[in-house]
């Protein structure tokens, strides 16, 4: 760059070369020229003159005209080496300050200025340590106090004043200037969790500590039902006594502190290596699975589809709790909400009347007598339970959000397919079941109603496990042609048959639906389609006399639960057969 620079050389009159107006010289580069080429001319006109004057001929005055014209040259050579190093070093000014713009773009400006403020921060915070320790020395080693000690002007009392002012701040730092320092407000740094990759050993762990957190509550939880149920009477009847009269005499919130301070000491003797079992339910040692490290694809995906279905269980169940919280605030079910609303107020008008060692003596005979009598008795009847058990009542009769849906749907569809009259449904009613949960249960297909799809008696309806039906393919390999071979639908099963609803289907009856007997099964089995795939499967394989070779449900995403059903009411149904039919 610098040797292409040198070359520069100013050749005629240019004002658009610097950009940098403010610093360049307010003259032109011709300007200047002009007034140093026009100085030496009166001088050489002058020595003109003079030799023209001179007597000593024409003849001497060739040598000093070239002698002026060298001059001139040299000074005009001069010149433009001058005019050539002004313009490189404008042009090096105008790049570096180029270059000094794009460093201050790319520089950060904020995080230098939060950098800064945090060392003020640092320098205020050392100064104030600074004084601290100062003061801590006391006023007889401080430096400052020192010299006002020496001049003897110095008044006495003042000087008393400020040395008890002194200690007294020291003694104040000293005591609270730690708890002082705590509370000095500083930004709060949020830090982002990095999130773990999904790994099927990582989920299989998590799994596995949750179940091993959850053991305290869940065994905890045992032993209180094993008390209400009077599993060991003796231990029900001593823990019901003793509860009895500690409640009797003002003395029950004590006794749980107490039982608390005796169930942290048993756990601390525990934990020092003494066996002690204090349970009224006998623990059940699972057996513990080796972790495996090495698994193949298949068990990798087996796992992670059994986890995957406790997962899907467990936050089911947590899903209902929570929905039926919400729906009983909400006034979804107003009769059961009106309840609430009237036992607050009763509860809250008690409260403001009636003292409340009078109320805690109340409620702790009536929670006592609830938990080890009137529970008791409504687990040991049922049907009593059903009728005067009031919390079981209303939290059995709240609905989820599914459920909702579901009437939602239910009363929809009542409207709109008014295809039974009340006369036939009336007498087709079973006994238990009323008109309103018979006519939203007539209609559990999407063809009509469930026994005119397929042909069947009125009495015929799912299972309550399988209302909605599994969805599912049916794969017939009796048949050649491809559109008989396979074909999609929903599965069903009653108390006596094995619906299939082929979804191809447009008619109420088709040939395409499929009905099989119970009892007509002779091997039911969990099958796999294809070898190849990971995990067990997820069909089911059913043979009949009729059939040749086995039919496959297969595609089912519940498999296992539709499985577990079928498999139930088929030993059902032909231990029935079995009992009433002995010869057969």
């Amino acid at each position: 760059m610098l040797k292409r620079l040198d070359k520069i050389r100013f050749r005629g009159q240019r004002t658009d070369v610097f950009l940098d107006l403010g610093d360049s010289p307010n003259t032109s580069d011709t300007e200047c020229s002009e007034e140093i080429l026009m100085k030496p001319r009166p001088s050489l006109e002058m020595k003109d003159t003079e030799e023209l004057q001179n007597p000593a001929g024409p003849g001497t005055l060739t040598m000093p005209a070239a002698a002026i014209q060298d001059y001139q040259r040299a000074e005009t050579d001069r010149l433009n080496d001058l005019k050539g190093h002004l313009e490189i070093a404008l042009l090096e000014k105008h790049f570096l300050q180029e270059e000094l713009r794009k460093l201050r773009e790319e520089t950060n400006i904020d995080t230098l200025k939060q950098d800064l403020e945090k060392e003020r921060s640092k320098r205020l915070d050392l100064e104030q340590k600074l004084n601290l320790d100062v003061l801590k020395m006391g006023p007889e080693d401080s430096p400052s106090q020192r010299p006002r000690e020496t001049p003897p002007t110095a008044n006495g009392t003042d000087k008393q004043k400020e040395t008890m002012y002194s200690w007294l701040q020291a003694w104040l730092y000293n005591r609270f200037g730690a708890y002082i320092g705590d509370f000095r407000f500083q930004p709060e740094e949020n830090t982002l969790e990095p999130e773990e990759p999904l790994s099927a050993k990582r989920l299989t762990e998590n799994m596995r500590r949750l179940k091993r957190g959850a053991k305290p509550v869940i065994n905890f939880k045992r032993n209180l039902f094993a008390l209400s149920s009077w599993q060991s009477v003796y231990t029900s009847a001593f823990a019901f006594i003793i509860y009895m009269n500690a409640a009797w005499h003002g003395w029950a919130i004590p006794m749980f502190i107490f039982l608390a301070i005796l169930r942290l000491s048993l756990n601390y003797l525990i934990s020092r290596g003494w066996r002690i079992q204090w349970s009224i339910v006998p623990g059940v040692s699972e057996p513990v699975e080796p972790p495996k490290e090495d698994l193949t694809v298949s068990e990798k995906f087996q796992l992670v589809l059994d986890v995957a279905q406790k997962a899907q269980n467990l936050f089911g169940k947590m899903a209902d709790v929570l929905e039926k919280i919400k729906n009983l605030f909400m006034w979804v079910h107003p009769e059961i909400t009106r309840k609430l609303y009237v036992g607050l107020w009763v509860a809250l008008i008690c409260s403001c009347l009636i003292p409340y060692k009078l109320m805690g003596f109340m409620i702790g005979l009536y929670a006592g007598i609830k938990f080890f009598l009137i529970d008791f008795m409504f687990r040991s009847c049922p049907k009593l339970r059903d009728k005067y058990d009031t919390p079981h009542i209303i939290w059995t009769s709240l609905p989820t959000d599914p459920q909702l849906k579901e009437r939602g749907g239910a009363t929809l569809s009542r409207r709109i397919h008014p295809t039974v009259a009340h006369g036939s449904l009336g007498t087709a009613l079973p006994c238990g079941i009323s008109l309103e949960e018979q006519t939203g249960r007539a209609y559990n297909t999407k063809k009509g109603a469930f026994h005119e799809v397929f042909n069947l008696s009125g009495d015929e309806r799912p299972l309550a496990v399988c209302e909605n039906g599994w969805r599912c393919c049916l794969i017939n390999r009796d048949r050649k042609s491809p559109t008989d071979y396979i074909r999609n639908g929903v599965l069903f099963v009653t108390e006596n048959y094995l619906c299939f609803e082929s979804s191809s289907c447009r008619s109420n009856s088709s040939k395409k639906n499929k009905v099989i007997k119970l009892i007509d099964i002779t091997d039911i089995q969990k099958y796999k389609v294809l070898s190849v795939l990971p995990g067990s499967g997820m069909g089911i394989s059913i043979a009949t006399p009729s059939t040749q070779k086995p039919l496959v449900f297969g595609a089912m995403i519940h498999r296992d639960e539709a499985f577990e059903a079928i498999f139930t009411q088929y030993t059902k149904k032909v231990t029935m057969t079995t009992a009433t039919n002995p010869e057969t």
